[in-house]
């Protein structure tokens, strides 16, 4: 892509447009909307509303994708621009064209539609008739407490607060333990299954319950995924606030029930033990001429458990942040969080932090002579998602960039997870888990390492705690 010079239409691209004549005619785009581009003529050209052109030619990473047919909408008085450029036929989606470099088209998802259709044909019938009638019995649940949040509508805000919560404590409760009581025939009847069951099944009873799922807004983006990856610091904040969070009565219930389980209590728990490993270290030892503990925390999302850890101005003095995630969104808002405890403590926080990926732990050889040596390291989600190749990996690296004396204190989710089946098949949340003795493995023979492996109070969460000799350089 090419800016524009014009510093009015700065963020102007270059492209071309082709009339049915296949005259090209220069013209400088920006985007409008989703499936919309503001355009403006560079030569004087001038066409009148409703005008359709062969194709759109706009330049993708060193090459040009041809797009098209298109028509112009004119909005001549919109910042100088002659008005949009709309598709015709196929409807290209610019927010992904622009800023990542992909042509993706608004109906692709119909190319895999015969696919789609005949994944039914590989579904057990018990699991059918199980789905099925949960699905009957999910919008039976639906309509009846849909009904109750009508009869009182027309109430003052306080008395519907009152009367909804009423509800929430009575019928409420009846239908949690209608979920419950699915969670574990799922789990009965699933248990067995293959890998590639498992995502067979799981992809069929979210088909089959979406709208009921697209109910909670929790679930909706573990399923939507708007960052891309499950574990985004959104999804993050919901599990941390555990509300009742929605438009309705049955929204707000289905929302809770997942937020209640295990699994995301461990998630709750962490943040707390990480705070509690700093708070000791803190009032136990001191590393360097500062006086600071080094840390480092990889795949920190939005750092929450920094509120934990930064108490007291004498905190902002104790430690040296570190703050590694590949996703910027994260970091931005993580250094938005920084700043707020900084206002509210009246003492700076030395935060450092790193826009990194695991990619680029992996290839990058002298890793510790471009981010220092660290007193304590923490990882509470990451290894979630890492194949056990690339844990190991990634594991023996961060001890690489282990402090002689130092701690590293890394999360994982214990093969006996209790909500395994619901985060898959309700969630689309699938994690590597692994047992204890696997956890010890991904490190080997580490020289000079001393290994253990803790619980929280849920058992859900695992953490490999490593401890390196204060002789070992």
């Amino acid at each position: 892509m090419y800016p524009e010079t014009n510093n009015a239409h700065a963020h102007d691209l270059q492209m071309d447009l082709v009339t049915a004549s296949n005259e090209v005619i220069p013209i400088f785009g920006k985007r409008a909307s989703k499936y919309s581009l503001w355009i403006r003529f560079s030569n004087g050209h001038k066409f009148k509303d409703g005008e359709e052109f062969a194709k759109l030619i706009v330049p993708v990473n060193g090459d040009s994708a041809k797009l098209g047919p298109c028509r112009l909408l004119s909005e001549p008085n919109i910042d100088g621009y002659a008005g949009r450029i709309t598709f015709i036929d196929d409807f290209f989606d610019f927010d992904n064209l622009l800023s990542n470099h992909k042509i993706v088209k608004l109906q692709s998802e119909f190319l895999n539609l015969p696919m789609v259709l005949a994944h039914k044909d590989n579904i057990t019938r018990e699991f059918k008739d199980y789905t099925s009638n949960l699905n009957y019995d999910c919008n039976v649940y639906k309509n009846l407490f849909d009904k109750l949040d009508l009869e009182y509508q027309g109430e003052p805000e306080d008395v519907k607060k009152l009367v909804q919560r009423a509800i929430i404590d009575s019928e409420g409760k009846t239908f949690l333990r209608f979920i419950d009581e699915n969670l574990q025939k799922l789990e009965k009847i699933v248990k067995n299954f293959s890998k590639e069951e498992h995502e067979r099944h799981g992809f069929y009873l979210r088909k089959q319950l979406w709208n009921i799922i697209m109910c909670s807004a929790f679930m909706a983006r573990t399923n939507l995924k708007p960052r891309g990856y499950s574990g985004d610091s959104e999804m993050m904040r919901m599990i941390y606030a555990n509300e009742y969070e929605g438009f309705s009565t049955f929204s707000k219930l289905l929302n809770k029930h997942p937020l209640n389980q295990p699994a995301a209590q461990a998630v709750r728990n962490r943040r707390i033990i990480v705070a509690g490993k700093l708070n000791e270290i803190k009032n136990s030892r001191q590393y360097h001429a500062d006086g600071k503990c080094r840390v480092l925390s990889v795949a920190c999302g939005p750092a929450f458990e920094l509120k934990d850890i930064f108490v007291s101005p004498d905190d902002c003095d104790a430690f040296h942040f570190t703050l590694l995630d590949q996703d910027k969104s994260a970091l931005l808002e993580a250094s938005v969080l920084v700043d707020q405890i900084e206002k509210s403590l009246g003492r700076a926080l030395e935060t450092k932090y790193l826009n990194e990926s695991v990619r680029t732990m992996l290839v990058t050889s002298d890793l510790h002579e471009k981010w220092g040596r660290f007193d304590f390291i923490y990882s509470m989600g990451l290894f979630d998602y890492l194949t056990p190749p690339v844990a190991a990996a990634v594991l023996k690296k961060l001890y690489q960039l282990l402090a002689p004396g130092g701690e590293m204190v890394i999360g994982n989710y214990h093969v006996s997870n209790s909500n395994r089946y619901y985060m898959e098949y309700w969630l689309d949340w699938v994690l590597y888990y692994r047992s204890d003795s696997e956890f010890k493995a991904l490190l080997g023979d580490a020289p000079g390492a001393h290994m253990d492996v803790t619980f929280d109070d849920t058992g859900v969460q695992m953490f490999l705690d490593v401890k390196k000799n204060r002789a070992n350089a």
